[in-house]
């Protein structure tokens, strides 16, 4: 059943946007406890080693974040991320008014056909990175991260009107299925879903449970993400893991494998001082959006776009088998920090180290020599194209 938040309390965990959560939302004794996925059992019977990740014990890993990852890119995994926001938006005039918050070009959006888009604040920084769908019924569907969604429920709160109802549907859980034979195993339980392409979703029956899945993910392998009530989550788990392409992957090698993809992640990568044309993702703010404007931070984002950013998210491939973390220094000749890396390890598909960091905009460019500091150390890199592997996305019509 779904929670109608737009009148209620529901920021009770709110925190710094964008950190990971830490179960203390404002360092006091009354700090709620880390929640559990409505997996949460399943994942310990299976191994799964447990952690608390964006206020919730979520699985790291089952039998090592190398296997995990590398399963995923020649079969399929199956990742639970039940701890993302599922929204829902109704109302007389729900597009427009989401639009006034977001760069999305809903007029245009296609029914069924999730959009990927960014929550903007006035001064153009990203308060969150999000996909939207226009389903039937005037309804716009929002997955929203997990760390950030007590913080967007918030922002929607006070930015809409009444007249727009916000639903978050915290009794379904989120499931992804990700990997090249994952389309094989979920037509075998979902006849039917084959027929989607990459980015298209539509309602489905499992046992007489209702499921609207999506051809889409974050690891950038052909799969898909499927919306299940949570109490009947466990039974697809079950069915979608007893098939011989599938098995359970954790929160580590979903890290990896959305790095290899050139896939920036909320709180790391991005944040309420990075704008978008420095992250790369100018592709998220659509023609008409561009020359219309009425978003936040429309007039920063279209300066930037003419002028370029100070700084630009690029890829890097580290010199040698030690990786750079995030949090690691990009350095000038002088030695003076110019740059941070947001993310970075040893790619298990890739076989060498990459990171993704922030530099000048005159060292952006693939080929250039990059050097890095962290813990003391000095490493050497190389910016190069992204993604590091090549998308495998199945696009139809």
């Amino acid at each position: 059943m779904s929670r109608d938040v737009h009148n209620g309390p529901t920021d009770q965990f709110t925190q710094a946007r964008g950190t990971e959560y830490s179960g203390d939302a404002d360092g006091g004794d009354d700090a709620p406890e880390i929640l559990t996925l409505p997996l949460d059992g399943w994942h310990r019977a299976r191994g799964g080693r447990m952690v608390a990740f964006a206020g919730y014990e979520m699985p790291v890993q089952y039998e090592g974040i190398m296997a995990e990852h590398l399963w995923t890119r020649e079969h399929a995994g199956l990742f639970d991320v039940s701890h993302m926001g599922q929204l829902v938006f109704t109302g007389e005039g729900v597009e427009a008014a989401l639009e006034a918050l977001l760069p999305a070009d809903l007029q245009a959006a296609k029914l069924n056909h999730p959009v990927y888009s960014l929550l903007l604040a006035e001064n153009g920084g990203i308060l969150d990175d999000l996909m939207l769908t226009r389903r039937a019924g005037g309804e716009v569907y929002i997955v929203v991260n997990g760390a950030t969604k007590w913080d967007d429920i918030a922002h929607f709160r006070e930015h809409l009107a009444d007249e727009i109802t916000l639903n978050h549907l915290d009794e379904q859980a989120l499931l992804a299925l990700q990997g090249p034979e994952a389309v094989i195993a979920l037509e075998r339980i979902v006849p039917g879903v084959s027929a989607l392409g990459f980015m298209q979703g539509d309602w489905f029956d499992h046992k007489g449970d209702r499921l609207w899945i999506s051809r889409s993910g974050y690891t950038g392998e052909d799969g898909f993400e499927i919306s299940v009530p949570s109490e009947a989550a466990e039974a697809l788990a079950d069915a979608l893991t007893a098939q011989p392409e599938v098995k359970p992957i954790g929160l580590g090698a979903r890290d990896s494998l959305r790095l290899e993809a050139d896939l920036p992640l909320y709180g790391h990568d991005l944040d309420e001082e990075t704008t978008p044309i420095a992250a790369g993702l100018g592709f998220a703010i659509k023609k008409r959006r561009r020359e219309e404007g009425g978003f936040p931070g429309h007039e920063r984002v279209m300066i930037e776009r003419e002028q370029g950013a100070i700084v630009k998210r690029v890829g890097l491939i580290v010199e040698g088998r030690q990786p750079v973390r995030e949090g690691a220094a990009v350095v000038d000749a002088g030695g003076s920090e110019v740059g941070k890396v947001t993310s970075g390890g040893f790619a298990p598909t890739v076989q060498k180290p990459i990171a993704m960091a922030y530099v000048p905009v005159a060292l952006a460019q693939p080929g250039a020599r990059i050097t890095l500091a962290q813990r003391g150390k000095v490493h050497h890199a190389e910016v190069v194209p992204m993604p590091f592997v090549p998308h495998r996305y199945v696009r139809k019509g």
